[in-house]
């Protein structure tokens, strides 16, 4: 390809999202999926529940997972939101697969992570095309983990992160336009015990907020500006995105 002047480009249009949503048990991710406009589940787990949405067969291994996004790049559809539900299953399927069809040596010094990325790349390059191609929304839906961040500028502490190998939670990560952290709002009372001391309690409204920027208790990030939090619902994201 030749570079040159004529060669520039500048964006007409924000494209669709690629999305990563996770949180704590519970609280909501499918059905703030659900929300999105016409989607269609493509399900690692059995996790959908009494929803009523469209959705593939439950998956068994990675390669339905690629078969369902070949389906819907080359069949005629309504659908403009593809969820995967969960990412960290089919982590565990893709590890499975690899292990399975390569020995200990071919595994040994880190080599199995490498084969392992270069299958979730196959799988972002379908869910691009879908999105870049078909203009669908992309949302990836994965579980939380609590694991020590070693800082280089402070003492190691802990925060949520998905639920993911490290090589497939940076790969990820840096695909999505939005990491999103779900949890519910938290505030802090004081409470006197007497002697003169208080005690902290940390009591939860019961609302559901979208965390978009990186904190020290959480992963997150956003490439739209977003405020520090949203309420967790498909009309606030989608909002705070025009």
């Amino acid at each position: 390809m030749a570079f040159n002047l004529k060669s520039i480009q500048r964006n007409a249009s924000i494209a669709a999202p690629r999305i990563m949503l996770y949180g704590v048990e519970g609280i909501g991710k499918t059905t703030f999926a659900s929300g999105a406009p016409s989607p269609i589940f493509i399900c690692t787990e059995d996790g959908l529940g009494s929803l009523q949405v469209d959705h593939f067969p439950l998956c068994q291994k990675a390669s339905d997972v690629l078969d369902a996004l070949s389906v819907l790049a080359q069949e005629d559809h309504q659908f403009k939101t593809v969820v995967l539900d969960s990412v960290d299953w089919l982590d565990h399927m893709i590890w499975r697969d690899v292990e399975a069809t390569h020995d200990a040596k071919e595994l040994a010094y880190g080599k199995g992570a490498m084969i392992v990325g270069e299958r979730w790349r196959e799988v972002l390059a379908a869910l691009n095309y879908l999105r870049n191609e078909r203009g669908m929304i992309v949302i990836l839906l994965a579980h939380c983990q609590i694991k020590r961040f070693d800082s280089p500028e402070v003492e190691p502490y802990d925060r949520y992160q998905p639920k993911l190998q490290e090589r497939a939670n940076a790969i990820l990560r840096e695909w999505v336009d939005a990491l999103l952290f779900a949890n519910y709002r938290t505030v802090i009372k004081k409470d006197d015990v007497g002697f003169n001391k208080t005690a902290n309690r940390g009591i939860s409204t019961g609302e559901r907020l979208l965390y978009t920027s990186e904190r020290p208790a959480y992963m997150a990030k956003n490439r739209y500006g977003f405020p520090e939090s949203l309420p967790m619902s498909w009309e606030a994201f989608s909002q705070a995105i025009a």
